[in-house]
This record gives C-alpha cells, sequence and structure tokens, in this order.
C-alpha cells in the first residue's frame, strides 16, 4: 500500500506552523501532539488528568480521520511540563489503553506552546492490512 495523506483538523497552529494533525502513511498513522484544546480553547487548566484525557480523545478523533482507532495504536508519546504530573497523566493513558497497551515514552520537557498546557500526547497506529476493507 503507497497511500500517503495529510489529514488536518482545522487547528488553529496547523497551517501557521506548516504541519498536518495526522498523516496516513501505508498502513501507519502518524498524530501529531495533541493537547486539551477543543474549540480553540484550552480546556481543564491545572488539572493534568483532564488535560490528559482530552489530549488522548483528540488522539482518538484524528486517528478515526484517518480510518483508524485507539485499538491500532503501537506507540504514543507523552510530553509533560511537571514530573509530579506523570502518575496522573500515566493513569489516563492506562485507561485509555488497558486492553492494548503501546510502546510509550514519557518525557518531562520546560514547557509546552502555551503556559496553561501540561500535556502533549503523539501516537503512531498501525492499521493491520489484514482488516482493511
Amino acid at each position: 500500500m503507497s497511500e500517503l495523506r495529510r489529514i488536518s483538523s482545522g487547528g488553529p497552529w496547523e497551517d501557521g506552523y506548516g504541519y498536518s494533525r495526522s498523516v496516513v502513511a501505508g498502513w501507519f498513522v502518524f498524530v501529531s501532539g495533541c493537547t486539551s484544546v477543543l474549540d480553540g480553547s484550552i480546556r481543564y487548566e491545572g488539572d493534568p488528568y483532564r488535560q490528559a484525557s482530552t489530549a488522548l480523545s483528540n488522539v482518538e478523533r484524528a486517528l478515526g480521520n484517518a480510518g483508524a482507532t485507539l485499538s491500532d495504536v503501537v506507540q504514543t508519546r507523552l510530553y509533560i511540563v511537571h514530573a509530579r504530573d506523570a502518575e496522573e497523566v500515566g493513569r489516563a493513558h492506562a485507561e485509555v489503553f488497558a486492553d492494548g497497551r503501546p510502546a510509550s515514552t514519557l518525557i518531562v520537557v520546560q514547557g509546552l506552546i502555551d503556559s496553561r498546557l501540561l500535556v502533549e500526547v503523539e501516537a503512531v497506529a498501525y492499521r493491520d492490512p489484514g482488516s482493511a476493507g
């Protein structure tokens, strides 16, 4: 399969920074960093668990737009601003991926694009060619 498709969510930074929310490359779907931004507004300021849950919901939406699901995810990267938030962010991740745990990395960074954001999540999914319709 040689499909290469770039998908936009219409988010505020995609055009300005020159990236796609997700890219389908063959059987893989790469999802750019998702945060707790919904309808252009940052949600759940100061709450790492709810921000992580929202970011993961945004990952799920991006995957759906690319023809994949959370069960197709083989790798995640979680970026957090405070090491103290690791347990709450990890809990949100574990709830989403309880049945199919991807390879994952949790990275503490100095900051994200907006100081109110505590979590950003990237994902890579593999769409099984045997299940393609």
